[in-house]
């Protein structure tokens, strides 16, 4: 299947890298608006650099839009107007209305289009799916070193945007109230935001996104009936804790156990790390977007998931205002 990627940035070369090794993928080549700096990357992948992007359309079937956020509806309505399957970096765009518009054109057109939200993919939570019944509290911490790259927008668009997707993955419930804050420190955006989510059915999410910290660190934490889920998404490593019911005919005398209330119960406390098999993800959503069109379904990150993630980040912007 013939591709082309808009947007040779930091991003763009590692998905030129990655769909040059796909074998699913032909990549035919990129356009980039920076004239040196397409030369570069041309010569640096061997690949051929299109002077427009019409030019480029021309020539494939899918297209990989890795440019700056602000440029994704721009970019997208060209591609899908010209037919094409589309994948496209988080956020989906920089609006809410792009993001309907884009929605409604991909309806007329037929096409495939898949949200980059990467984390869906990683390995560590790929693993702990099987582990999920209904969490009722969860709490993310994603931290990263200050980049000037991404603070075109706000924290909630460049990271938190993320957990957001991951968290309406988990949570089968609609959004009941939204409460947030935070604080532009190094750029003109906010920096640094904390966001409680209360769904319909009782669950509440805490989530915090800084992009001015010490140290890296994306972890979230679920808490539901007799378990507790950790995961890791830097380490790329899953924990489960898990209570259960003590069998009096087979109780392991090295157990942990821990009275439960004041009648006498007791609950065996078991620790299990999961298997996780390490993955490229970005790589991983690459070939399972080639698979939805290929197999004509819905992507695994759909239009619409990248949607509802993006208006829950609206409505987070709207509290910290």
């Amino acid at each position: 299947m013939k591709v082309g990627v808009l947007g040779a940035g930091h991003l763009g070369k590692i998905h030129i890298r990655l769909l040059k090794e796909i074998e699913q993928f032909e990549l035919v080549g990129f356009y980039d608006p920076n004239p040196e700096s397409a030369k570069l990357v041309s010569q640096e992948f061997g690949i051929e650099s299109f002077d427009t992007i019409q030019d480029l359309l021309d020539k494939v079937e899918v297209v990989d839009i890795v440019t700056p956020t602000l440029s994704h509806y721009d970019c997208s309505i060209q591609a899908l107007k010209a037919g094409k399957h589309i994948f496209i970096e988080k956020p989906v765009t920089n609006s809410l209305e792009e993001a309907y518009e884009i929605s409604k054109l991909r309806k007329e057109m037929g096409t495939r289009v898949q949200i980059g939200h990467v984390e869906r993919f990683n390995p560590a939570f790929i693993a702990a799916q099987g582990a999920f019944n209904n969490p009722m509290f969860i709490e993310t911490h994603r931290l990263a070193q200050f980049n000037p790259r991404g603070t075109d927008v706000s924290v909630v668009l460049d990271l938190m945007i993320h957990d957001l997707d991951i968290v309406l993955n988990m949570v089968k419930s609609e959004v009941k109230s939204v409460s947030a804050n935070g604080v532009a420190v190094a750029s003109e955006n906010p920096d640094i935001c904390n966001a409680r989510l209360e769904f319909e059915n009782g669950c509440v999410a805490n989530l915090t996104a800084s992009r001015i910290s010490m140290k890296n660190m994306r972890k979230t934490r679920l808490f539901q009936k007799d378990a507790y889920i950790s995961i890791d998404f830097l380490a790329k490593e899953c924990e489960v804790v898990r209570m259960k019911d003590i069998d009096p005919d087979n109780e392991n005398p090295y157990s942990m156990v821990i009275d439960v209330d004041t009648n006498g119960n007791k609950k065996e406390i078991q620790f299990e790390k999961l298997e996780v098999i390490e993955n490229n993800a970005i790589k991983e959503e690459l070939i399972s977007f080639y698979h939805a069109i290929k197999q004509d379904e819905t992507p695994i990150v759909s239009l619409s998931d990248g949607t509802k993630a993006l208006e829950l980040a609206y409505q987070i912007a709207e509290s910290i205002k």
